[in-house]
């Protein structure tokens, strides 16, 4: 016996019977996305791939992935200057009252998505960013926030500062120790906050239905209306789509991650 715990049969069947029901609904939605019929089925006849050559040359479809991708950039980047930002200053002060900023830098994470969405309806009226391209970065960049706040503090756990004080004693102004000595160190937890901050763009539908309608009309609002309105399979095209860009940049991050490390 060397004292190492080891699951049972029990144990065993429980995990692959939860990561089974992790992973049947992609496994669902591919064949989902090949049928050959016009409604949402497996195939019948043979697989077709026309659901996604409907999606890569309907301007509806291409009109939504753009929106997504643009507004997902733009919230991206939003996320990882504020995150990092109150990340570092709260490594930096390490006092009491930064614990409270942190909480509240996380309440996106705690507060349920609809509760989020309908104050910033009644917030961002008066301001006249309902339906507007601004007004959905800004609800993007704001939720996904947390994402970075909780990889850069975890890559700021490792940072040694010893570092910082070398630098600052060697002459070094603050913003010369953070642009070259900080931040290259903490950069795997930066690109893994902004994976993060980006898919949660990309994906999010909730805030999207209330706070735009007409001329904002992301990616995963198209799919909404069309389970709404009709079961098109060029939606399981879609999601599988989806999956493979998501996975792509999961790959990335792990691949950055491997680097660090190495």
């Amino acid at each position: 016996m060397d004292g190492t715990y080891r699951p049972g049969v029990f144990g065993r069947s429980l995990a692959w019977a939860t990561a089974l029901y992790l992973v049947l609904p992609i496994l669902i939605v591919i064949p989902v996305a090949l049928t050959d019929q016009r409604y949402l089925s497996l195939p019948q006849d043979g697989i077709s791939f026309r659901h996604f050559e409907t999606v890569l040359t309907s301007p509806e479809w291409l009109g939504s992935i753009w929106q997504s991708f643009t507004i997902a950039v733009a919230a991206t980047a939003l996320s990882v200057t504020a995150g990092t930002l109150c990340a570092i200053g709260c490594w930096r002060i390490s006092r009491r009252a930064t614990e409270l900023v942190r909480v509240l830098m996380l309440l996106p994470l705690i507060i349920p998505s609809i509760v989020y969405a309908i104050g910033l309806y009644r917030y961002f009226g008066p301001l006249e960013l309902l339906d507007r391209f601004a007004g959905v970065v800004i609800a993007h960049g704001v939720t996904g926030i947390p994402y970075v706040v909780i990889t850069v503090s975890t890559a700021l756990a490792t940072f040694d500062p010893r570092l910082e004080q070398a630098a600052r004693g060697m002459g070094a102004s603050l913003s010369q120790t953070l642009r070259w000595v900080i931040l290259p160190r903490i950069a795997p937890g930066i690109f893994s906050g902004a994976i993060f901050a980006f898919i949660h763009s990309w994906d999010e539908l909730v805030m999207v239905l209330f706070i735009a309608s007409r001329d904002v009309f992301t990616l995963p609002r198209r799919i909404w209306d069309g389970i709404n309105e009709n079961l098109d399979p060029a939606m399981a095209a879609v999601a599988v789509l989806l999956i493979i860009f998501t996975l792509l940049l999961l790959m990335a991050d792990r691949a950055l991650r491997r680097r660090s490390e190495g």
